[in-house]
């Protein structure tokens, strides 16, 4: 398995840096404890989900009858979905639809939802580390995704933690340029996951 891919679809997928409005505005009228707070809880859960969807991946897909390329296939198209999205620089129905993004501004705490799951860690990137782990042919394959994981919410505590400098220095263009770049990588690979899902469905393509 190739960590290095895992890891690129995984940053352009989760985007934090895309999603710094968003945190700015779910956070507006919280003090800066409660703010440090939601950061550190929002990232500790993005962990958490990537961690144990790459060590029960494969029992999740077998529990419910799907095979590895039925979920690629559908994983794929949820990614391109996504992609499509963010090459035009929206966040996209996948992760969130605009009435949870409203009732998100009413809740007290918004640091596991809508924060890290779906804004972070949605449908597209719960999906890919379903398909890498059941793919994985080694235990520590599956530990590199533990590993992937946690830098990832490392990336996400440090880009939360720098949002305000970020928006200031970046603003909202350069966050939609960045968002558009990731969203371009993703739907290379989001083809890569469809195709490699119909040969595993329909051998006689390869």
């Amino acid at each position: 398995m190739d960590l290095f891919k895992s890891f690129i679809s995984l940053l352009a997928l989760i985007n934090p840096v895309g999603a710094i409005p968003f945190f700015l505005s779910l956070t507006a009228q919280q003090s800066d404890i409660e703010r440090r707070n939601t950061i550190r809880v929002a990232s500790i859960s993005v962990f958490c989900v990537i961690a144990v969807t790459a060590l029960l991946g494969q029992q999740i897909i077998a529990f419910f009858g799907i095979s590895v390329g039925s979920f690629e296939v559908g994983g794929g198209i949820i990614m391109l979905l996504m992609a499509i999205s963010m090459l035009n620089a929206q966040v996209g129905n996948a992760r969130s639809t605009p009435e949870e993004r409203m009732e998100a501004e009413e809740r007290h705490s918004i640091a596991v939802v809508p924060l890290a799951i779906p804004l972070l860690t949605g449908p597209g990137s719960i999906s890919t580390v379903i398909v890498y782990a059941a793919n994985a042919q080694h235990w520590y394959d599956r530990f590199g995704l533990v590993v992937l994981g946690a830098i990832i919410a490392a990336l996400c505590f440090g880009a939360l933690n720098l949002a305000e400098p970020i928006a200031r220095w970046v603003g909202r263009t350069g966050i939609n340029i960045g968002t558009r770049l990731m969203g371009l990588m993703l739907s290379a690979l989001a083809v890569e996951f469809i195709v490699d899902g119909l040969k595993a469905l329909m051998p006689s393509l390869k």
